[in-house]
C-alpha cells in the first residue's frame, strides 16, 4: 500500500502549483520531467524503460515465452490545466507498483508485461485527444496532427520536435505486438463512493463528439455604441450555451453537454466583443442518441445566429463512439474481486479514456477504485490510500493470471 501512495505523491510534486494543482501539459517541461523521472523509476525497480516516437514512455518486464506478444497496462501522465494527483498519473504508478511486486514474487513472467505512460490524453494543449494512444495503435498518425496549434500558436509538431520526439527519434511507432490492455483509473466520479463499492468494473465506456463554434459579431465601443444598435458576439454566445444546456435536460439522462472554454476577443473590459469561439462536448452510451442530440444541439445553435444576424461556424473535431470492454476480462476481474472478498459493481464510463481507443485494437479492461465526492479535474481530486491499494490488488492477480 505504501509504494502506491508514496509513487503518487512524488509524481504530484512535478508540475505542481502552490494551491495543490498539477499541470503536465504535453511536451512541456514539466511533462518531460515527469517522463523522464518515470523512466528513472522504472529502471531503478528492474524494468527496461524506453520511448516511442510520440513521446510515450514503457516498462518492460520481459517474459520467457518466445512468443513476442506483450499485456500492456497503465494510463495517461499528462493533466488539465491545475488537475489532480490522481487522474492518470495512479494507473502509472499502480502499473509500477504491479510490475514491481510481480517481479520480486514470482520473477520473470511467461508473457511479457508492460506499464505505459501515454504522452498524452486529455487534449488540453492542442485540440487533439488520445494522442498517446493513437499513434501507438495506428488509429492516428503526424498527418492527422500537423495542422493543430495550441493557443499560443505553436504546431504540435513543433513542439513535438522541441521535446526531442517525432518520426524517426526513437525508432518506435506503431505497436503491433500488443495482445491484451488493462487500465485502472479513478473513477472521477461519486457512484462508487455513494454505494460503498471498492471497485467499479468498466464494461462500456460512453460515445463523445466536441465541437468549437464560433461566433461573429461586431467590436465596437463600450460606451458609444447603443444597446440596439450593437452586435455584440458575447450575447448571442450566452443565448447559445443557455439553450444548449436547456435542450440538453430537455432530451434527459444521460446525456450531458458541457461548454467548458470560452474565448472572447478582443477580451477588453471596454470593447463589445466583436466574436467569442466555445466548446460544446457532448456524452451519451448509445452512439444514435448521441448523434440526433449533438444535432438537435448544432441545430439550435445556428438557429440562434439566424434570428440575431450573427454569422456563426461550427467544427467537430473528436468524434469517439462509445466502445464495450471485453467480456472475458471483466468476467475474469469480477472473479478476482469475489476472491479478495471485495465489494464491486458492473458500470460504464462517463469519462473518455485510453481504453476506448485499445478496445477495437486489442482486448481491453478497465478497472476504476473511488474518487472522494466525485471530484476529478481539480486539485481537490482524493482516493484513499486503501482504495488506491485495492486497485492495485486486483490488477496485480489479473496480471498474473494473463502472464505467467
Amino acid at each position: 500500500m505504501q509504494m502506491t501512495e508514496e509513487l503518487i505523491q512524488w509524481l504530484g510534486t512535478i508540475g505542481s502549483d502552490s494551491d495543490g494543482g498539477v499541470t503536465r501539459l504535453l511536451y512541456t517541461p514539466s511533462w518531460k520531467e515527469a517522463q523522464e523521472a518515470l523512466a528513472a523509476k522504472m529502471e531503478s525497480l528492474g524494468l527496461q524503460a524506453y520511448f516511442d516516437d510520440a513521446g510515450n514512455l514503457c516498462g518492460r518486464l520481459q517474459g520467457t515465452d518466445a512468443d513476442c506478444s506483450c499485456i500492456l497496462t497503465g494510463s495517461h501522465v499528462d493533466t488539465v490545466q491545475r488537475g489532480g494527483k490522481y487522474d492518470g498519473a495512479y494507473g502509472i504508478v499502480a502499473g509500477i507498483t504491479a510490475l514491481s511486486r510481480l517481479r520480486e514474487r514470482y520473477g520473470a513472467p511467461k508473457k511479457s508485461i508492460e506499464v505505459v505512460a501515454f504522452c498524452e490524453e486529455e487534449g488540453s494543449r492542442f485540440p487533439y485527444n488520445y494522442w498517446g494512444s493513437t499513434f501507438m495503435t495506428g488509429a492516428a498518425t503526424y498527418q492527422d496532427i500537423e495542422q493543430a496549434r495550441d493557443q499560443k500558436g505553436i504546431p504540435f509538431m513543433t513542439a513535438m520536435e522541441e521535446a526531442g520526439f517525432g518520426p524517426g527519434t526513437h525508432g518506435r511507432g506503431l505497436r503491433e505486438d500488443i495482445e491484451t490492455f488493462i487500465e485502472l483509473h479513478v473513477e472521477q466520479g461519486a457512484i462508487l463512493e455513494q454505494e460503498q463499492q471498492s471497485i467499479g468494473i468498466v464494461e462500456q465506456i460512453v460515445g463523445l463528439q466536441r465541437y468549437t463554434v464560433r461566433v461573429q459579431g461586431e467590436a465596437n465601443h463600450a460606451g458609444t455604441t447603443p444597446m440596439v444598435y450593437r452586435k455584440d458576439a458575447i450575447r448571442t454566445a450566452s443565448e447559445m450555451v443557455i439553450a444548449i444546456m436547456n435542450k440538453t435536460e430537455e432530451m434527459g439522462a444521460p446525456l450531458v453537454a458541457t461548454v467548458g472554454q470560452m474565448e472572447l476577443i478582443p477580451n477588453t473590459p471596454n470593447v463589445i466583443p466583436g466574436q467569442v469561439n466555445f466548446t460544446i462536448d457532448v456524452r451519451h452510451p448509445d452512439g444514435s442518441v448521441l448523434d440526433g442530440a449533438c444535432q438537435q444541439l448544432v441545430d439550435t445553435v445556428r438557429s440562434i445566429a439566424t434570428q440575431q444576424g450573427r454569422e456563426v461556424g461550427i467544427e467537430r473535431w473528436m468524434n469517439v463512439a462509445p466502445i464495450a470492454m471485453d467480456s472475458a476480462l471483466t468476467d475474469a476481474i469480477e472473479d478476482i474481486c469475489q476472491q479478495q472478498e471485495l465489494s464491486y459493481r458492473r458500470m460504464p464510463s462517463g469519462a473518455g479514456h485510453d481504453a476506448q481507443i485499445f478496445a477495437s485494437y486489442c482486448r481491453t479492461a478497465m478497472v476504476f477504485v473511488p474518487s472522494r465526492g466525485g471530484i476529478s479535474h481539480s486539485p481537490l481530486e482524493y482516493t484513499e490510500p486503501q482504495q488506491l491499494e485495492d486497485g492495485v490488488r486486483v490488477l496485480t492477480d489479473l496480471l498474473y493470471k494473463l502472464a505467467y
